[in-house]
């Protein structure tokens, strides 16, 4: 077995474990708001918890975002629609950027 295999294989393990953890996880922005990380909203899309507002999950999620279908804005919002991150979030450009980042890593094999 690759090693990259076997690290893939222990972070799908890992995120099957936390899951719970993740899907309440929070964190404080310089406002004091509180909402999920990037990393989190992004994990719950791929998940398929974000489906019912639109998203689509796993594989599919990766495709619809490489052709353009999918943005780190849709899935903003689906959070949103889902009750996951409050409304203003739509506005905070910095946010958009680090979801649009862990949307891009989908691509990459050091993903989930």
């Amino acid at each position: 077995m690759k090693f990259n295999n076997l690290i893939n294989s222990a972070l799908l393990i890992a995120s099957i474990t936390f899951l719970p953890g993740i899907a309440s996880a929070k964190t404080v922005n310089n406002n004091n708001a509180s909402y999920l990380r990037p990393f989190n909203i992004v994990f719950l899309a791929y998940q398929g918890y974000l489906k019912g507002q639109g998203i689509p999950s796993m594989g599919n999620l990766l495709y619809q975002y490489q052709i353009g279908k999918v943005t780190a804005k849709d899935v903003v919002e689906a959070g949103i629609k889902a009750n996951k991150l409050p409304a203003e979030v739509i506005n905070d450009e910095y946010y958009l950027s680090a979801v649009e980042l862990q949307l891009s890593s989908l691509g990459t094999n050091d993903n989930f």
